[in-house]
């Protein structure tokens, strides 16, 4: 069901995109398809790497979705200041990368996306990698525009809202996508039995 929701999702905010760059489309299409076909990188209808959003990472570097192409991504929304399920969500995320066997983990991509971007600045960002010792390269903390934040919420099926200047009610939601960046798998909840999300990751990851 939460599939069917992200490929409904996906597919209007694709459309929506497609039809707000139509002029654009149209005099560069055929280009960009002979690109792309030459460089053998074709983003597949449902990958999340067609949205548009922009976001900052940890480092205060400037990427695209889609630069997370060709790794398997395992990705999760919180927010720096939670108390509550975040620091569970982060213990989720670590367990999760701790039984992912040793010659596929530099295949494997963590992300934290955070929604409160606001507060959580790409130096805020980088404390918090340091006090959950995440400061290796396969852990990337993102922050992006309130609106792209929302959109990319809408597409995960994560539903968050504001209850009060630092604290949010969110859902709990790990989502892992493939090398092209199509959804093969979510896990909601908190320290829920997570072999299946760990035995999807093992074996997408080449």
């Amino acid at each position: 069901m939460k599939n069917f929701r992200f490929m409904a999702v996906l597919v209007a905010l694709v459309a929506l995109f497609s039809c707000n760059n139509n002029s654009e489309k149209n005099t560069g299409a055929a280009e960009t398809a002979k690109v792309k076909k030459a460089e053998g990188d074709a983003i597949p209808e449902m990958s999340i790497y067609n949205l548009p959003s922009h976001w900052t990472t940890q480092n205060g570097e400037e990427i695209e979705l889609k630069d997370l192409q060709g790794k398997v991504v395992v990705m999760v929304m919180i927010y720096t200041t939670c108390k509550a399920a975040c620091p569970r969500l982060v213990a989720d995320m670590r367990n999760i990368e701790k039984q992912v066997p040793e010659e596929k983990k530099d295949n494997v991509q963590y992300v934290f996306v955070s929604i409160d971007p606001e507060t959580d600045t790409p130096e805020r960002l980088k404390a918090f990698s340091k006090e959950n010792e995440m400061e290796d390269d396969k852990w990337l903390f993102l922050r992006g525009t309130e609106e792209d934040t929302r959109e990319f919420a809408a597409v995960l099926a994560v539903n968050y809202k504001q209850i009060s200047p630092m604290d949010f009610s969110h859902s709990n939601i790990i989502s892992v996508f493939d090398q092209n960046g199509e959804m093969v798998h979510q896990q909601e909840g908190l320290g829920v039995d997570n072999k299946e999300t760990v035995q999807a990751i093992i074996d997408l990851a080449k």
